[in-house]
């Protein structure tokens, strides 16, 4: 396996990197425009956007906003409404897998930032189903929260006639450099199946399960090309016109409104996933099951690029993390009604043939970055070291959730407003 040679991504990422003549990744390469670009002009070029939004007649809201009350929400929300003075609805789509400090944040990011806001929660027998189909044809758990979480603002855009969409950070440009940020991509139906879901939207699930209606699959089935046209709907990136940095803007929100941060299984990163049990749990178990890489190595390779830790500091922590086994694992199949044995049996079909051997004894991982210590070429690549922070970890309102603890369940639904007698995330 070929490693890029600044951070620590392999040549079989699922999004298609590209490793240059210099063993350097695409992602790298495109990472390094947030030091060369005139950030105050692009800025300027949002705001001049910004302005043909802002009070429009016959509308109460000048932008769509989704969130999941993680620190990336808050960061875009302040920055909308306190910097740029426009009046957004803010969107949720219910991923089913809440935990205690993602309620809470997300009530607090309501409270504080003084939003309205919709939420959207699909039946949970139906998300189920959902669940082990995508398992079955994917190899994917997660396929109904990203299909909603990218649907459910977009219809409601649709639906109220609010023409804009500001999204966060570009993931796909951020990670790999599929694009670059002179690009100014938007966020599109094109996009959306093509990269986010992996080529399978809603309809191609019609038929799959006959348990599943097309009226079950309305939560993620994307608005028409006439609807479209007529609301002219348009999705931003932030991250195309702001330099994207997660760490400083979380750490702002930690200061500003006591965004709740907690340690994670599989990353050393507490800032991310903190509202969902299983984005950096069993999802990205599922991600190094597949691939041989996870959540740790998307972390490393990024505080990497920013010049936060060495490649090596990068390859202890994926070491440590990435080959883990969610404790979470139990609560998801306890939850989905599927044992281990099926689990993996479903997800041995998906292995990249490029990162793992099957053997007598099982499944061998073939190569890790670890391995990757002296290749010849990472010298030359290498970024200073010279921006070192650490990830905090903050003061609870309430006890942490246990990873160990078999009674922590998700939270289907919890409080959506919190104040000083008000603030845990379920009645007790």
């Amino acid at each position: 396996m070929k490693y890029c040679q600044r951070c620590l991504y392999p040549e079989n990422h699922p999004l298609n990197i590209i490793l240059d003549k210099e063993g350097v990744c695409s992602g790298c390469r495109v990472h390094e425009e947030k030091d060369t670009l005139d950030w105050e002009e692009r800025e300027n070029a949002l705001i001049k956007i910004l302005g043909f939004y802002r009070d429009r007649p016959g509308s109460s809201f000048d932008c769509v906003i989704p969130v999941t009350g993680n620190g990336d929400s808050f960061y875009v929300v302040d920055r909308i409404k306190n910097r740029y003075d426009l009046n957004p609805l803010l969107v949720t789509y219910n991923s089913h897998f809440n935990t205690k400090i993602g309620v809470r944040n997300l009530a607090r990011l309501v409270t504080e930032l003084d939003c309205d806001h919709l939420s959207y929660t699909v039946g949970p027998d139906t998300v189920k189903r959902l669940t082990k189909l995508a398992m079955h044809k994917l190899g994917n758990m997660y396929w109904h929260v990203l299909a909603g979480s990218q649907t459910f603002p977009v219809q409601v855009a649709t639906r109220l006639k609010i023409p804009l969409i500001i999204w966060g950070v570009n993931g796909w440009l951020d990670q790999v450099g599929m694009f670059s940020h002179l690009d100014a991509v938007e966020m599109t139906k094109k996009v959306r199946k093509e990269h986010g879901l992996r080529g399978i939207d809603a309809d191609d699930l019609v038929g799959a399960d006959p348990e599943l209606t097309p009226e079950d699959l309305q939560a993620f089935t994307y608005p028409s090309d006439i609807q479209l046209e007529r609301s002219r709907v348009r999705g931003l990136y932030l991250g195309n016109f702001i330099r994207w940095d997660a760490q400083a803007q979380v750490e702002e929100m930690i200061e500003k409104y006591g965004y709740e941060t907690m340690p994670q299984e599989r990353t050393f990163n507490t800032y991310e996933s903190t509202y969902c049990w299983n984005n950096a749990g069993v999802h990205d178990y599922i991600k190094y099951l597949k691939y041989g890489y996870g959540k740790a190595t998307d972390h490393a390779s990024r505080d990497i690029r920013l010049k936060r830790m060495t490649r090596e500091q990068g390859q202890e922590l994926v070491k440590r993390y990435d080959h883990h086994k969610p404790r979470g694992l139990n609560r998801f199949l306890r939850w989905l009604g599927m044992s281990e044995e099926e689990f993996f049996a479903r997800i041995d079909h998906h292995r990249d043939e490029k990162a793992w051997d099957k053997t007598n004894r099982g499944w061998k991982l073939k190569d890790n970055v670890a391995n990757h210590v002296s290749d010849e070429r990472i010298e030359a690549a290498r970024l200073e070291d010279n921006d070192h922070r650490e990830y905090q970890l903050t003061e609870l309102l309430e006890l942490a959730e246990d990873f160990d603890s078999h009674d922590e369940d998700y939270i289907l639904l919890g409080r959506s407003y919190m104040d000083q007698h008000n603030f845990k995330a379920a009645e007790g």
